[in-house]
């Protein structure tokens, strides 16, 4: 901490009284906060007769190298412009002790504005949404804080932010166990560093955002630098929102935070800009304006559709065109040899308009057949015709990826044909097994690198040691929340309410949630969601390690079995694409579906 200034160029100025603290011109007035790293004061300026806030690194540089050092680095920070960066009026040096002040124009402190309650959500996500869009914009400068704490946050009384303190603590850095950790990696050494610096930095936005929903210093340490400290790798405590808190935290937000903080180091967030985006979705999916989970795709479905045409889409065309219009199963054949075009025929018939004017008081469509009754051989040509090519905008890495799920996808609705009692039409089965799996082709498609997120996030982790337990991954939905700020199911559920699709449907296409038993169905809507869920869920067992695939089919079964009528011999047979026992009243080859 800086002493009182004793500089004898301010002895032609009145006497001070002793009470008085000065750092050389400056009156300190109050201590605005203090870390490991660095402190901030709130100063009376005679020169300017205004209020700064002044920022200081906690140890002064050891040597002149250092000090140069230390000048350049904020120097670079205070060129940025951001309106969630606070403008630098100064940078200097007094006694020894370097600081840069800032305008703190209406604003107080995080530290100063938080009450014991905590914040709403929403305003919690988005003052964090703030303080993360200038912290991801001097990451993209090479600009890193270094010691992003509650006292170096400004927020007025409308709620705007800025981020005070850009590399003031850079020298503190140096040398630091995390920085250590970060250098077991074969990096150059300045992007280690750098890269390191912007890791802690998002930590210690995890660590902030959870004092802004509790009202508490997380792990009750004010220094978000001590908390990082007790947290693997370098400690050993979990940080995570408590479920009783003063203001209710919604589940996407409290998987958003507990990511940030997560005990595992590979499940936190990256880089900020990451972070950023997964707050940006959920306050998207949460606006009552936004239009829920369908705000998130934006003008995405517009521009470049629900899917795109499966490959081999110029082939179907020539057969469209050749076929007659009177042989609507055989034309039905064709089009359920693309996904992309089977929803989008679904789209086009249960519009509003559509459904108003020829099905009025008929329910949904849910099968292709109907779908080309209604709109005619030419009707379906246009819909052919209208889908992006594939692979669309993805890449070829996001084309593998989605040309994999389409093929588990059309997996399990095979399995579900097998599987499914007499009496039911294999076209409804077949498209309701597809459309649970609507929201992972939806981000699979609009959002690949997000999908690749969640993928990884799942993800069990080795033991630690041999003889332990292999760490878990995360659940689909929370890993879901953490990426993009809203469940997968609630996007796909989402599209297929802006196609027209009724609650009755929007029922069926929601897979039984993983934590309830499995009872008897009460009518043909229960068996046909129970249906396309077992097949789903037998499909998903298939892509474990191999170790645990045996275990996963076997819980399918007891989960499954009885309401289904079918034994593990029946399933696996049924996951080959053939028939056994009780299921053999099942179409043993289901040809038009089995593209």
């Amino acid at each position: 901490m800086p002493a009182p200034s004793s500089d004898t160029s301010q002895a032609a100025q009145p006497a001070r009284n002793s009470a008085v603290r000065w750092f050389g011109r400056m009156q300190l007035l109050r201590l605005l906060g203090k870390s490991e790293r660095s402190m901030a004061w709130r100063v009376a300026d005679p020169r300017s007769g205004q209020e700064l806030m002044l920022v200081l690194p906690r140890v002064q540089p050891p040597d002149a190298g250092a000090m140069e050092r230390w000048q350049q680095a904020v120097r670079h920070g205070a060129k940025l412009n951001h309106p969630q960066l606070a403008a630098v009026v100064d940078i200097g040096v007094q006694d020894g002790w370097p600081y840069v002040a800032y305008d703190p124009r209406d604003g107080a402190t995080i530290a100063e504005r938080l009450s014991t309650r905590g914040l709403p959500a929403l305003e919690a996500a988005g003052w964090a949404t703030q303080m993360l869009q200038g912290v991801a914009y001097a990451h993209e400068a090479g600009v890193s804080h270094h010691d992003l704490q509650p006292f170096l946050v400004l927020v007025n009384d409308s709620g705007q932010l800025r981020v005070a303190g850009l590399s003031v603590a850079c020298e503190m850095a140096h040398g630091t166990a995390e920085t250590r950790h970060a250098g077991t990696t074969t990096e150059p050494s300045a992007l280690r560093s750098q890269r390191a610096a912007a890791e802690r930095d998002v930590l210690s936005a995890g660590v902030l955002m959870h004092a802004l929903l509790t009202g508490q210093p997380a792990l009750e340490e004010s220094d978000t630098g001590a908390v990082i400290t007790r947290l693997p790798p370098i400690g050993r405590e979990i940080l995570r929102l408590p479920y009783t808190t003063a203001q209710p935290v919604p589940e996407p937000l409290r998987a958003i935070v507990n990511r940030a903080t997560d005990r595992q180091e590979r499940q936190r967030y990256r880089n900020a800009r990451t972070l950023l985006r997964a707050l940006e979705g959920w306050q998207r999916t949460e606006s009552g304006a936004g239009g829920g989970p369908l705000a998130l795709l934006g003008d995405k479905l517009r521009a470049a559709g629900v899917l795109p045409s499966s490959p081999g889409a110029s082939a179907r065309a020539a057969r469209l065109a050749m076929m007659e219009r009177e042989r609507t199963n055989e034309l039905a054949e064709v089009v359920l040899e693309d996904l992309a075009l089977s929803f989008d025929l679904l789209r086009l018939v249960n519009t509003a308009q559509v459904r108003g004017s020829q099905i009025s008081g008929n329910g949904p469509v849910l099968t292709v057949r109907r779908a080309i009754a209604m709109l005619g051989l030419e009707g379906v040509r246009r819909a052919a015709l209208a889908l992006r090519p594939w692979p669309g905008p993805l890449d070829e890495a996001g084309a593998a990826e989605l040309q994999r799920l389409v093929d588990r996808c059309r997996r399990a609705g095979r399995t579900a044909l097998l599987l499914r009692p007499p009496g039911y039409d294999a076209e409804v089965v077949f498209l309701v097994t597809l459309m649970q799996n609507l929201g992972r082709l939806v981000v699979a498609y609009h959002f690949p690198d997000e999908a690749t997120q969640i993928r990884r996030l799942m993800q069990p982790a080795p033991a630690a040691k041999e003889g332990e337990p292999e760490e878990p991954g995360m659940e689909e939905s929370n890993a879901a929340f953490a990426v993009l700020g809203a469940d997968i199911e609630s996007i796909g559920a989402a599209v297929a309410r802006h196609w027209g699709l009724d609650e009755t449907v929007l029922g069926l296409i929601r897979r039984l949630p993983q934590g309830t038993p499995v009872r008897n169905a009460d009518s043909d809507d229960d068996l046909l969601r129970t249906l396309a869920s077992c097949a789903n869920e037998a499909v998903d067992a298939l892509s474990l390690p191999a170790p645990r695939v045996a275990g996963a089919l076997h819980r399918v079964v007891v989960r499954y079995g009885r309401t289904l009528e079918f034994g593990l011999r029946e399933l696996q047979a049924a996951l080959q694409g053939q028939t056994t026992g009780p299921v053999g009243s099942a179409p043993t080859a289901p040809a038009p579906l089995d593209a």
